[in-house]
């Protein structure tokens, strides 16, 4: 075994061994990079240049503000509103809860960007309220976690700016308008699931459609909705860089919290930072030691190798992307989502890219591939967060998830090999 196999078998072999071990995953790609480094002899003050390199970005500061931005909208007594506007929307359809899950999902996701706080915030809302309503818990928990998974496909979301970064900082604005029509794909494929279930077990439907009601919905939630027009619109129409149109979100969010809604006094501003600080922290050191095992994978030439392997296999483009997404859906299983964008994408792109696949193409199905993940055992974290919620055992959900499972990789196989689903709306207003 030469030398540099030898170090490749380190980094990634000792990487997923200490993820089976249940290592925190930031300690697993640092460790199985500092062993990496031992390997070839090289200084560990590489460590430490490769770990601030990482974080040491522009773009990347829009992090941290799109994170402070939800959790100042979350906790600002904006659910409750969201929720009434989605039941003016589409509450009358029979199972009307579960629909007013779903589209309360998308409107909730384009302020937090993140599937565990959308499970957090209307889980606890909504969940006991369909039980109340009459339906089944784990039907209400299905729902509620898989449709989550919107609000990483609509922007803002944070772990775009991720994947931007990664992939050799393609636009943000256009993955930001990427992510609209598949998200909305996706919420259309869950009602569809959603409307299949209820009408089998007859599940109830809300209060007769009105088009005043839906107005005066509109009107109290507006505040809560400008805060997405405000970033996309001020990226996509060159006012502001994503740094710079996060800022001016969180300023934004916490006005409205405070001063407007009034869901927040000063005190629940201060924890709501506290949980910034304790998310953020999590993240940034994520990214800074996934860029010294960037450096190590690039050092070593995997991203080659791994291409020269896949495409070794098949030359056919449609095989290849279904393997594409196969993979990152078994990474999905074992690993978290920020992780898997950090170290796939450098491997996946160029792949992506040889068979024809846009990055910003590429970049929504990683998205949502990893979102899947965060449904699937044994790492779920909104699996569990939901079964937390419903207090039930995680089994029980999983297996009333199957249906919203089917419908997910239906809209992923669209989002694969219908590129204008992705691509439509960037290139009508990019």
């Amino acid at each position: 075994m030469d030398a540099n196999t030898m170090a490749i078998s380190v980094l990634l072999g000792g990487f997923f061994v200490m993820i089976f071990l249940r290592f925190p995953i930031a300690y697993a790609v640092g460790l199985a990079s500092v062993l990496c480094l031992m390997v070839q002899g090289l200084p560990f003050s590489n460590i430490c240049q490769y770990m601030v390199k990482g974080i040491s970005s522009f773009s990347l500061m829009a992090v941290p503000f799109f994170i402070t931005m939800g959790v100042l909208m979350g906790s600002g007594g904006i659910s409750e509103k969201l929720i009434a506007l989605a039941n003016a929307c589409v509450g009358w359809m029979r199972g009307g809860m579960a629909m007013v899950n779903i589209v309360a999902s998308y409107f909730f996701g384009g302020i937090s960007g993140s599937a565990s706080a959308d499970t957090a915030s209307l889980g606890s809302i909504l969940i006991p309220m369909m039980v109340d309503q009459g339906y089944d818990a784990d039907f209400s928990t299905a729902v509620t976690i898989t449709s989550s998974c919107e609000g990483l496909l609509v922007p803002p979301s944070h772990n775009m700016v991720i994947y931007a970064t990664t992939a050799g900082g393609i636009s943000v604005g256009s993955l930001f308008l990427a992510g609209y029509v598949p998200g909305a794909l996706l919420a259309g494929s869950l009602m569809i699931g959603s409307y299949i279930i209820s009408v089998k077990r007859n599940y109830p439907k809300g209060e007769a459609f009105s088009v005043k009601n839906l107005l005066k919905q509109l009107m109290v939630s507006f505040w809560a909705l400008a805060a997405v027009l405000i970033v996309v619109f001020g990226v996509v129409g060159g006012w502001f860089t994503a740094t710079e149109s996060a800022a001016i979100a969180v300023l934004y969010s916490l006005f409205v919290s405070v001063f407007i809604y009034r869901g927040l006094d000063w005190k629940g501003v201060w924890r709501a930072l506290d949980d910034c600080v304790a998310t953020l922290s999590i993240v940034l050191i994520l990214i800074s030691t996934s860029a010294v095992f960037g450096f190590c994978l690039t050092r070593l030439h995997v991203p080659d190798l791994a291409a020269n392997a896949i495409t070794g296999l098949t030359r056919n483009p449609y095989i290849l992307a279904l393997l594409l997404n196969l993979i990152l859906l078994v990474l999905g299983c074992i690993m978290d989502m920020a992780p898997i964008i950090l170290i796939a994408t450098p491997i996946l792109l160029p792949i992506a890219t040889s068979i024809g696949i846009d990055p910003i193409q590429f970049g929504i199905m990683v998205v949502l591939n990893c979102g899947i993940g965060l449904l699937t055992p044994p790492v779920g974290a909104v699996l569990f967060i939901g079964s937390a919620i419903a207090k039930l055992p995680m089994e029980k959900v999983v297996k009333a998830t199957l249906p919203f499972y089917l419908c997910m990789i239906v809209s992923l196989l669209l989002i694969t090999f219908v590129p204008a689903i992705s691509m439509w709306l960037p290139g009508i207003l990019g």
